[in-house]
């Protein structure tokens, strides 16, 4: 997604969360197709997923709260995101999915990156040796566009759902459970590349909305169904709907309810947890929902936390984007005391530089001098002062969702430089196992 739209969606996203009480700043979507940064140097053992029980020196969920998610989005991969698969749109022209998919030779090039981008081998990365022994949750989210099940009208090529099904059969097999995510909804509801299509926002024009629903009755009777009961955990029902502009946010809490009901209705397991996205109004503003659905625990929220793309965060250096991380705590506790909140997104990277002393931290993405470093730097080119200001960032992250809601996805399983939980396990910067810290007690 272009920087300018980019920023366009930040300052309106600002605006409608000022007018918030309970919000927290937020991403507003999607990541720049520039965007660079961290990893380090660690031999790839078991998964970072690994769920550990608490113990001194390590996060975990709290006794009674084996439910709780640790995971890992495979975002990229059945919605096309140009920033992080530039090399899948080679010799196109087209910037997200929409303009992709209709181009000559789109559905052969779909097929090859379904294929290689996200296979078996992967799913055992992420359950190596480790979740086995320790018998608790882990687990991926995986997007997916509606033109999966429904693409009239459309350039968009249908055929992702089966590699849905069959990830979701590898996770059985290996003990992951699996969220899925309706990452693109018709008309755009956000007007990011990430909801398959840039540019204009119609999803709250009433046929989009209609069709919407449509298309949450198939994938919830499908993946809400006794066969996937307790591999498929949860069902998000959109990713990321603005709350400005062309969406009206009391329509997008409308649509909730009637969707909250649709799916129920069609899931035939009643453990299945229901997911929306907050809007970017933040948890708080969801509390009331549960009460008005009567869900009896079964409605969540997703709330995504990002330090890397509003102009208030790039000022700030590593020290103050921890004392950020860990501030989030207070509303994501106030939030989760009344329904189930889930950090289904966030990332290592911030825009910082270690400076030459090789202690001391700045905002930005260039130094001068010898020795300072910054996270735009190649990975493989990282020195410890930077690999551990980066670990630290993360450690104090997952501490807050640890401590004070149901569950995280990172953001994501492959992507560039430090939006890569591959090579933050390799390289060290993401604690292996997830629960592991050299840094702990960060945020008090």
């Amino acid at each position: 997604m272009r920087r300018s739209l980019i920023a366009q969606a930040v300052l309106a996203g600002v605006l409608a969360l000022s007018q918030c009480v309970a919000g927290h700043p937020q991403k507003v979507k999607a990541r720049p197709d520039t965007r660079q940064s961290q990893p380090q140097t660690q031999k790839v053992g078991s998964s970072g997923l690994v769920q550990q029980k608490n113990a001194a020196g390590t996060g975990g969920a709290p006794a009674g709260r084996s439910d709780f998610l640790r995971g890992v989005n495979i975002g990229a991969w059945l919605v096309l995101e140009k920033w992080m698969t530039g090399g899948v749109f080679q010799g196109t022209q087209a910037e997200d999915q929409w303009g992709f998919d209709g181009q000559s030779g789109a559905e052969e090039k779909l097929k090859k990156h379904w294929d290689s981008y996200f296979t078996q081998k992967d799913v055992q990365f992420l359950s190596q040796n480790s979740i086995k022994k320790i018998k608790l949750p882990s687990s991926i989210r995986i997007p997916i566009g509606f033109w999966a099940y429904d693409n009239r009208g459309t350039p968009y090529q249908k055929g992702a759902d089966a590699y849905l099904e069959r990830a979701i059969g590898w996770a059985k097999q290996a003990g992951i459970k699996v969220w899925v995510d309706l990452h693109g909804m018709p008309g755009s509801q956000n007007g990011f590349d990430n909801s398959g299509k840039a540019g204009s926002v119609e999803w709250q024009q009433p046929d989009n909305l209609r069709r919407s629903i449509e298309v949450l009755k198939v994938v919830a009777k499908k993946y809400g169904s006794q066969q996937y009961a307790g591999t498929v955990v949860g069902l998000q029902m959109l990713n990321e709907p603005i709350s400005w502009g062309a969406n009206n946010f009391d329509t997008t809490q409308k649509w909730t309810e009637e969707a909250y009901k649709t799916v129920a209705s069609e899931a035939a397991n009643r453990d299945l947890k229901i997911i929306m996205h907050d809007a970017f109004r933040g948890a708080g503003s969801w509390t009331g929902m549960p009460s008005k659905l009567q869900s009896n625990g079964r409605f969540g929220v997703d709330t995504h936390l990002y330090q890397v793309f509003v102009d208030e965060d790039k000022k700030l250096n590593q020290e103050q984007h921890i004392k950020k991380a860990c501030g989030w705590g207070k509303d994501l506790k106030a939030a989760n005391a009344a329904l189930p909140v889930y950090v289904g997104e966030f990332s290592p990277a911030t825009d910082t530089c270690v400076n030459s002393d090789g202690v001391t931290t700045s905002p930005g993405t260039s130094c001068p001098g010898n020795g300072c470093q910054c996270q735009g730097d190649s990975p493989d080119q990282w020195r410890p002062p930077l690999v551990a200001q980066v670990r630290k960032y993360v450690e104090a992250q997952l501490d807050t969702f640890e401590k004070d809601t149901s569950g995280f996805f990172m953001w994501s399983y492959k992507g560039p430089g430090a939006w890569s939980f591959v090579e933050g396990i390799q390289h060290g910067y993401i604690p292996n196992p997830i629960t592991s810290r050299k840094y702990p007690g960060q945020c008090g």
